[in-house]
């Protein structure tokens, strides 16, 4: 449908002109009490009928669709080093990530993790608002495609909105059952893709021919596909508004020069209908027509002219709207833009609204963001591939066996978090004539598979003759060679007891 204006922009302006238009108070908005947050609850259930857009924004948004979704559909089918390149098994509690393998011990990558993505939070929100959410908020992203699919059956906003009010037909029947048949198969489609990043993909899609899929395999399947239906089908935009936290979180972030969607009250105020024949400066008019475009197209359905708002989502979608009615009116574009509330109060050029954007608060957020994520690559590239840990058999801290010699039994946990098999050789030290043996045959090395571990008992042995009775500090090292000849060595302390 075209984004030409309504009649009202051919209406004469009225000789009462409105009240000048005041802008709220970020206090407002942010207290929960403003007249918008009592008319959003107000409106609930009121379903809003979002109308096409196209423009550079717009552009963006399919881009963003396309780049996340062919990640998240993609990236289980990929293989490292024969088996799936990521893959978060749960049940043998290994989170294998393009030949990296983190083990329940990394968990501590985990709440780095956490750390990085709280501050990215921060820094992006005090930068430019919600704008993750318009472009790669996965809400936003299934929303965006079962809408696109909801206009090529159904129709344009004007369209859809008269299908609802028509009693049921043949064809309404029709064109309701195609559509959400295609959003059930998206939705199965996504939450079949979610479980395959916690059980290999390819044996899931051989158990769903089959059905031969675990219990826990179908019911967290069918929970996401069942959510993805529900959220980017029915509820929509009620997500945004009034589900997700990072709406609430928004408010204390975004201060007077966050860049966000926002509205030049000053040059589009008093707003109005006119003929395109008028000089409407000289009429007293605002650039504002008031044709409600930038209403129409907001998928959470709100009046960016009414200022700074909680269920913005910052997609620009108001920005392409009122662009293409400027241009068709002949005025300047930008009424609405990505600007900062200062830049409009104080009527700064866009290159000086770009430099307020790195005050001071959002430099410490890059520079944290910035030590905290560099330790985090530091710490992974250079962390151990081998790991050993020491325990000591309780039953026998030290018994003298034939040949005059000192035993102690301990027992080694050994990690092997590269996906290449490895061949261990151990030793001891810090006893004089200390010897270490496996329980497997004698042995002094080991294999280990690629990415497991192995419960190892040795035997440690040293000269009754060489030794005071009394308890002394020994190491124990295992050292792994690869085949491309570098060596990995992991040394860990333990104590050897000597009976009197």
């Amino acid at each position: 449908m075209s984004n030409e204006p309504s009649d009202q922009t051919e209406s004469k302006a009225t000789p009462e002109q409105p009240p000048a238009w005041q802008p709220p108070r970020i206090s407002e908005v942010k207290g929960g009490s403003s007249p918008q947050v009592e008319k959003a609850l107000a409106d609930v259930r009121r379903k809003i009928y979002p109308r096409s857009v196209s423009g550079i924004f717009a552009r963006w948004r399919i881009i963003m669709v396309f780049i996340t979704q062919l990640i998240f559909y993609g990236l289980p089918w990929l293989q490292w080093n024969g088996r799936q390149a990521v893959l978060f098994d749960l049940g043998a509690r290994k989170f294998y990530i393009f030949g990296m393998v983190l083990w329940p011990q990394d968990v501590i990558y985990l709440a780095v993790l956490l750390v990085l993505s709280a501050f990215s939070l921060f820094l992006f929100t005090a930068m430019a608002g919600r704008l993750f959410c318009g472009y790669a908020c996965p809400q936003t992203v299934y929303t965006e495609i079962f809408m696109w699919v909801e206009r090529r059956i159904e129709g344009d906003r004007l369209a859809r909105i008269r299908l609802d009010e028509q009693p049921w037909s043949w064809r309404k029947l029709r064109l309701k059952a195609s559509k959400h048949i295609i959003w059930i198969l998206i939705a199965w489609w996504t939450g079949s893709t979610f479980i395959g990043y916690f059980a290999p993909i390819r044996e899931l899609g051989m158990g769903l021919l089959t059905f031969t899929l675990g219990p826990w395999q179908w019911f967290w399947m069918v929970f996401y596909a069942f959510a993805t239906w529900g959220n980017a089908g029915f509820m929509r935009e009620a997500v945004c508004k009034y589900m997700c936290p990072y709406a609430r979180f928004q408010s204390v972030m975004v201060d007077e020069d966050t860049f966000v969607v926002t509205y030049d009250h000053v040059r589009g105020e008093p707003r109005g209908g006119r003929s395109r024949r008028i000089d409407h400066k000289e009429a007293g008019m605002g650039d504002c027509v008031d044709c409600s475009l930038c209403v129409q197209v907001c998928p959470t359905g709100i009046d960016i002219r009414d200022g700074l708002q909680y269920m913005c989502i910052g997609c620009g979608a108001c920005v392409d709207a009122c662009d293409q009615v400027m241009e068709k009116m002949d005025y300047d574009k930008g009424l609405i833009r990505y600007t900062s509330a200062k830049a409009i109060t104080e009527r700064l050029t866009q290159p000086q609204v770009r430099k307020r954007v790195f005050r001071p608060r959002v430099l410490a957020y890059m520079a944290i963001l910035s030590l905290i994520g560099i330790a985090f690559v530091v710490s992974l590239v250079t962390r151990t591939t081998l790991r050993m840990d020491v325990i000591r058999d309780r039953g026998a801290l030290g018994r003298e066996v034939a040949g005059g010699m000192i035993e102690n039994v301990y027992r080694l946990q050994i990690i092997n978090t590269t996906e290449f098999p490895l061949t261990l050789t151990l030793s001891a030290s810090g006893v004089p004539d200390l010897a270490i043996l496996s329980a497997d045959q004698g042995a002094t090395s080991i294999d280990i598979e690629a990415a497991s571990n192995r419960l190892v008992p040795v035997v440690v042995r040293a000269p009754a003759t060489s030794i005071e009775p009394g308890l002394y500090d020994i190491r124990l090292k295992a050292v792994a060679k690869f085949e491309s000849g570098r060596e990995t060595t992991v040394v860990e302390r333990s104590s050897f007891f000597v009976p009197k």
